[in-house]
């Protein structure tokens, strides 16, 4: 039997990478192996992929050296950065440009970067429909991977742009349905009646391994996914029928968002009204169709809820005493 090629992924114990680990893993016949990157091997979500087969290695994009030892050997890479763990735009470009360095030298036959669109494209910086953050973006978390992604053509990287969207887990975790004075559940997104791109995490892992299998036929395209485009009300119907709670749809305006004062609520307000104003561009760039043809297991909303409504009901019930 040949021997696996082996695809080194980052983000692994996280969303992204956790969703392309375990499509890997769940294809034991397929032609490729997990190499999960991590800065913590001895973390539980780093054992439990050891456990189903893959191999663990250390590394941590804030530490470049690290990076070259995690690629070596490998057939392909998945680069993907964590702008919400330190929500800093500059500090996310470094990462994508170590990434960059290392994937460039390593002679890989295939990366796919997890990037983003430039928001300034559509908004553009003195438009004052949204503020400027952190000097010189709209939504930095968009726009510098955006930014970014030169770094891998002028590294040399044979590189797959891969564009993502709002994972539907986010309901699960920091955008969750917020009780209301009288206790209902409300989705507090502020898009008005403009439809939403969302995708469920094992979808994006499930499309880039389809991504790899295609050998280098997308080498130097972008792709762009989504599971489905639903306004939010829809979505919250579709909540309320699963989890026999009502759930409403209450938008605040992008700037009543923003001035709820959580850690990031500039960057989400932006990042909705965003989605929101820019709605056409944004879903017409991700046909659902291509995406199915890519990965046909591609899950609805409907089918996302399915399979997630107990973990809804408990992560929600948590918020009873809010």
């Amino acid at each position: 039997m040949a021997e696996k090629k082996i695809i080194t992924v980052f983000g692994a114990t996280g969303s992204q990478g956790g969703g392309l680990a375990r499509a890997i893993l769940a294809d034991p016949g397929g032609e490729f192996a997990v190499r999960a990157v991590t800065r913590n091997p001895d973390a539980d979500r780093a054992k439990a992929l050891e456990r189903l087969g893959a191999e663990v290695v250390r590394a941590d994009m804030d530490d470049p050296g690290t990076l070259g030892p995690a690629l070596e050997g490998a057939y392909g890479a998945y680069l993907v950065t964590n702008f919400w763990e330190h929500m800093s735009a500059e500090r996310e470009k470094a990462q994508a440009a170590a990434l960059a360095t290392a994937t460039g030298h390593a002679a890989l036959q295939h990366a796919v970067w997890s990037t983003l669109e430039d928001t300034r494209e559509c908004i553009p910086l003195d438009d004052d429909r949204m503020p400027t953050l952190q000097g010189s973006y709209k939504v930095p978390h968009f726009d510098c991977k955006a930014e970014a992604d030169h770094y891998f053509t002028d590294a040399g990287a044979p590189t797959t742009f891969l564009r993502t969207t709002f994972y539907w887990e986010n309901l699960l975790g920091a955008f969750a349905p917020q009780r209301g004075e009288d206790g209902t559940l409300q989705i507090i997104f502020p898009m008005g009646g403009h439809r939403l791109s969302g995708i469920a995490v094992d979808d994006i892992g499930r499309t880039a391994l389809a991504v790899f299998k295609r050998g280098t036929d997308l080498i130097g395209a972008t792709v762009s996914i989504a599971g489905e485009h639903l306004r939010l009300a829809d979505m919250a119907a579709a909540l309320t029928e699963a989890v026999g709670e009502p759930v409403t749809y209450r938008p605040p305006t992008p700037d009543a968002f923003r001035a709820l004062g959580f850690p990031g609520a500039d960057e989400g307000g932006n990042m909705f009204q965003y989605y929101a104003d820019c709605e056409e561009r944004f879903t017409a760039a991700r046909d659902l169709e291509a995406v199915r043809e890519l990965n046909p297991e591609l899950q609805t909303f409907a089918t996302w809820l399915a399979a997630h409504r107990d973990a809804l009901r408990a992560a929600w019930r948590g918020s009873d005493s809010d």
